[in-house]
């Protein structure tokens, strides 16, 4: 399998759902600004968010695929089958049973998520409904990471990179069609969020059926719970919770503080998410998503050093295109904010809270992709302690960080202390596959470093001139205008990224490799 080209299909896709999504993001910015609306729905769609990523797209993922790929690589088709089945079988009941007891507790939920949306009735009782409604998702989407798992250990990753793309356009339409004639406008969005996620399980069926590897849920989870695949399943994805939940918890504590900072201010937050999720979506979960599975077969073959050639080439790919993303989300985030999201509602004040949220972000970006990339290397190998471990320290700094910044740069500084704990982890992870021999780094990479630090100075030197040169905030009322300068800004800056590459030497054929 040609990597780079699993990369650019992956990453394609990738992109396409995050386009998909900031045009979501600026419809819901134009009709609903920063405002008690937008913070209601973002705590509420946060709280099936969290679940999903404790019990599907983290813990589940890093606890199945290895495995699936060791039954599939020494056991063969049908018991490769069973495993899916009877997987598939534990996850929808226990997440069915989950979501009625979401939907029956969602105002305790939402309290101890958001307990700073009670100094607002209103927001609070939207926050409630809106929980309520979209609980479900959690099955739905649980369901599509599975689907997703099974496609991507057989090669097959077109259709779950395409996916979110299905949730976005959901959205799109609900804002657009349906929201203006509702008498409570942002109940569209709640409603969008399941009708997406029942469309992102359903599209990837296809795709299971030609590999004949289709679900088959039942009604007797007992039975399926007694799979000696899915006790090993459940073995590791116990600790794999426990790792993901630290994450998340940190994610509920930043919620917390976020909603007693006043109005708008889990919206700002929010939406320089989805900014800096299009590099970490791009590189960090594309990548993740190509090199698990064959990190994963390199482990079952015994084959260290094509291991470690996966990880090199993962974490080369990553700093060559995160450290241009993290130039710009520091030094053009308000004109990246302006451009995307400053109409209708979302006034010049939002533009500047966003983009200092936005920018602190761009300093812990390359550690908010390294872990993707970094991660991997212990999951494939089923070791899901060590990253726990790490997590619980990273935790722990986070929240030191927080007592220290948010006083000082109030919401930026919860985004600010994101990025330096997942430099922080990061730097740990590294350090443990280093101490263990699981990665030898291959010669150039001080080569590499300094030809990536000239190039990047020149852009931040470039980005720097460009957002100071031009009133972005007072081109609003020339959309066309900023939109075109922006676009011009953007080609300018890959054309000197690249180029300066090129002129120091860089060798881009390295990227060009094919995996076992």
């Amino acid at each position: 399998m040609n990597l780079f080209r699993a990369l650019l299909t992956v990453s394609g896709f990738t992109l396409l759902s995050r386009v998909t999504g900031l045009a979501r993001e600026t419809l819901i910015a134009r009709a609903f600004g920063a405002s008690q609306y937008t913070d209601a729905f973002y705590v509420a769609f946060r709280i099936p968010n969290l679940l999903r990523r404790i019990s599907a797209e983290g813990a589940f993922s890093q606890a199945f695929v290895p495995i699936l790929a060791e039954f599939k690589n020494q056991q063969g088709h049908d018991p490769t089958r069973a495993l899916v089945d009877a997987t598939s079988t534990v996850l929808a009941w226990v997440l069915a049973i989950l979501s009625v007891l979401g939907i029956v507790g969602a105002s305790f939920v939402v309290t101890v998520v958001a307990s700073g949306l009670k100094n607002d009735g209103q927001a609070y009782q939207l926050a409630v409904t809106m929980t309520r409604i979209m609980f479900p998702y959690i099955v739905f989407i649980s369901l599509t990471s599975l689907a997703s798992g099974v496609l991507n250990t057989y090669k097959q990753f077109s259709l779950p990179a395409f996916a979110p793309v299905l949730l976005n356009v959901s959205f799109i339409v609900a804002a657009v069609a349906f929201a203006p004639r509702m008498q409570q406008p942002v109940y569209a969005l709640a409603w969008a969020v399941i009708v997406g996620g029942v469309l992102q399980f359903l599209v990837q069926l296809p795709g299971l059926k030609r590999i004949d590897m289709m679900p088959r849920i039942h009604l007797n989870p007992l039975k399926a719970l007694a799979h000696r695949g899915v006790k090993r399943v459940l073995a590791k994805m116990v600790p794999a919770m426990f790792a993901v939940s630290v994450a998340q918890i940190s994610l509920i504590i930043n919620t917390n503080i976020a909603s007693r900072l006043g109005p708008g201010a889990v919206s700002w937050i929010n939406y320089a998410d989805r900014l800096m999720e299009f590099p970490t979506a791009l590189l960090g979960v594309a990548l993740g998503t190509i090199l698990l599975p064959s990190l994963s077969k390199a482990h079952v073959d015994a084959d260290p050093h094509e291991y470690s050639a996966l990880l090199d080439w993962g974490l080369r790919v990553t700093f060559l295109l995160a450290a241009p993303s993290a130039v710009a989300l520091f030094f053009f985030a308000e004109p990246l904010t302006a451009t995307l999201f400053h109409y209708g509602k979302f006034d010049a004040t939002s533009v500047i809270m966003t983009g200092r949220a936005l920018a602190a972000y761009g300093v812990g970006l390359i550690g908010l992709i390294l872990i993707k990339i970094l991660a991997p290397g212990f999951y494939a190998r089923q070791d899901i302690k060590t990253p726990v471990k790490i997590g619980v320290g990273v935790l722990i700094a986070t929240q030191i960080s927080n007592y220290v910044f948010v006083p000082i740069f109030s919401h930026a500084g919860l985004t600010l202390s994101v990025g330096l704990g997942a430099c922080m982890n990061a730097l740990l992870l590294f350090i443990g596959l280093r101490r263990r021999g699981i990665y030898m780094p291959s010669a150039g990479w001080s080569t590499f470093f300094v030809q990536l630090i000239g190039a990047c100075l020149v852009l931040a030197g470039a980005m720097h001139w460009c957002a100071i040169s031009y009133d972005w905030i007072g081109l609003r009322h020339e959309p066309l205008a900023r939109i075109l300068l922006l676009g011009s800004c953007l080609v300018l800056f890959a054309t000197l990224y690249f180029g300066m590459l090129w002129l120091m030497g860089f060798k881009y054929g390295y990227f060009k490799r094919r995996t076992k």
